[in-house]
């Protein structure tokens, strides 16, 4: 384990040799003196040099017998390792009062006791715990995958270092604890730490499904004058958020009458979620609006994908068979979704495509790379970067498209984050799609999960993104060619009798040009 295995096992540091039993076998007792050079006034180096091989014969017997002797307390007053550097005249002349056999025996225990003292000194610990081997886990998986390798301006070994020497690792809970502390000094909010039980409830969200009401939140910019909470990102269709009236651009001021003014996200999303039919209360502010609403819990299917087709009001083989797809998450699900919604809009003869982000907080990265393929002839879809530039491109040939030719429209707005950025800034960029709305959630960088080894994990910043044109949308997102009205439906049901009348907001954006 790097420097501190190194240097809490014995036989790596070649001090401790010296403190081993060797025999010489031409001697046959190890009562032989060896012989002390005579030079008076050698530097303490040749000394040491000369004597290293004649000392590694040397049995030391009783280690608190030479430490006793009166007359090496009498020398320990006179020598001082700083005053080694210069002559040994004083030295010497004190040799020759005990004798040389003496002396060399001094020598001996001298250095193995620096030995040992300068071992205890690099290592926190002789013997690692398991709670301290679970912290270190923790640690080389941060060490090895953050993207800020500066580690928020800190030394990430001196870090490893004092926590083993002062936090307390006794329970796993105080393990768990020093973990947590650990993250918070980078201060990033969205590395943290997952206990068993809340890793199972996050890989359950990316798998389907999820019991709680239905909202996915983030922290709002302060520059807009945001009142302190938390940001309604998106409301899940048919989730209890949504029946309840809760949009995107709200704030959460509070989760049961505690206040979100300091509250991490991930610590409010533990309190949405619960037992299927228990209850939850919120203060929500919408525009100017406080909202005191009483919510149940309640299982949120999270089926990513509906479609439908919609056809608009023309003559002729000019008219447009419009198919509609909203993509809300990317879960396991999702690339396969969207090719079967592609598919079945296919035999309806359609000849265009709305592909729907609104409110798509995201999910898993590699799902939102597979569905921008399924568009994409070829091309570059999106640029990894760590603090030294690029360091990974994700593109396509072609071999995976479905739909890379007709007519493509997508539609965003400001809860349109993560993954589902990364497909809107792909789709613009290669010149795939034509994006209306308003600038996308600004979530520029990557999580990955790693699983530590009694089952809790870590998710993990480890990179940050940059859309085919090199643009970082951090904090800025994604910003459409045309702005949508406000009053532009946001399901397909909405959106297909929008189309069918020809004063409707639908029918006043270009959404394809002809």
């Amino acid at each position: 384990m790097e420097v501190l295995a190194s240097s809490a096992t014995a036989s790596s540091c070649p001090h401790f040799i010296i403190s081993n039993m060797y025999k010489n076998p031409n001697s046959a007792s190890m009562a032989t003196t060896p012989q002390l050079l005579q030079r008076k006034y050698a530097p303490v180096r040749i000394v040491e040099a000369r004597a290293k091989a004649p000392l590694m014969y040397l049995k030391i017997t009783s280690f608190k017998r030479l430490l006793n002797y009166v007359r090496y307390s009498k020398l320990k007053k006179k020598l001082r390792l700083k005053k080694y550097a210069g002559s040994l005249h004083k030295v010497i002349s004190y040799s020759e009062k005990i004798g040389h056999h003496a002396f060399v025996r001094f020598v001996v225990a001298l250095m193995v006791v620096m030995s040992v003292s300068v071992s205890v000194s690099e290592s926190p610990s002789w013997a690692l715990t398991e709670e301290n081997l679970l912290f270190l886990e923790a640690w080389r998986m941060i060490d090895r995958a953050y993207v800020d390798k500066s580690f928020n301006g800190q030394s990430w070994f001196r870090y490893r270092e004092n926590a083993l020497r002062n936090e307390p690792m006794n329970t796993r809970e105080e393990t768990y604890m020093a973990i947590k502390k650990m993250l918070a000094t980078l201060e990033d909010p969205f590395t943290r730490f997952l206990e068993p039980e809340k890793l199972k409830s996050l890989r359950s969200g990316t798998q389907g499904a999820l019991t709680g009401v239905g909202l996915s939140i983030g922290y709002p910019t302060k520059f807009d004058g945001s009142p302190a909470g938390l940001l309604v990102i998106s409301a899940s269709p048919g989730g209890p958020a949504n029946k309840a009236g809760i949009l995107s651009g709200d704030v959460i001021l509070a989760i049961d009458d505690t206040s979100t003014e300091t509250m991490g996200v991930y610590d409010a999303a533990e309190r949405l979620q619960g037992s299927e039919g228990s209850s939850v209360k919120l203060t929500v502010r919408s525009g100017p609006e406080i909202k005191h609403l009483d919510l149940m819990r309640e299982k949120v299917s999270l089926n990513p994908v509906t479609s439908r087709l919609c056809a608009m009001p023309a003559s002729g083989k000019d008219s447009l068979r419009i198919g509609y797809i909203k993509l809300t998450s990317f879960n396991q699900n999702a690339s396969g979704a969207v090719k079967e919604a592609i598919n079945t809009l296919r035999t309806n003869n359609v000849n265009a495509f709305v592909l729907d982000l609104r409110d798509n907080s995201g999910g898993l990265f590699p799902e939102g790379i597979e569905i921008a393929k399924i568009w994409l002839d070829k091309g570059v879809i999106v640029y990894i970067c760590d603090s030294r530039g690029v360091r990974d491109i994700y593109d396509t040939d072609g071999s995976k498209a479905v739909a890379p030719s007709e007519p493509l429209a997508v539609l965003v707005n400001k809860g349109t984050a993560s993954a589902s950025e990364i497909l809107a800034g792909a789709l613009k960029d290669n010149k795939r799609a034509v994006l209306f709305g308003e600038p996308t959630f600004g979530k520029g960088k990557i999580q990955s999960v790693f699983e530590l080894s009694d089952g809790s994990g870590l998710v993990v910043t480890v990179a940050r993104y940059e859309t085919p044109a090199h643009t970082d949308i951090d904090k800025v997102g994604v910003v459409p060619d045309h702005p949508l009205p406000t009053s532009f439906p946001k399901d397909e049901e909405a959106f297909c009798n929008c189309l069918q009348d020809p004063a409707s907001a639908c029918n006043k954006v270009e959404l394809f040009a002809r």
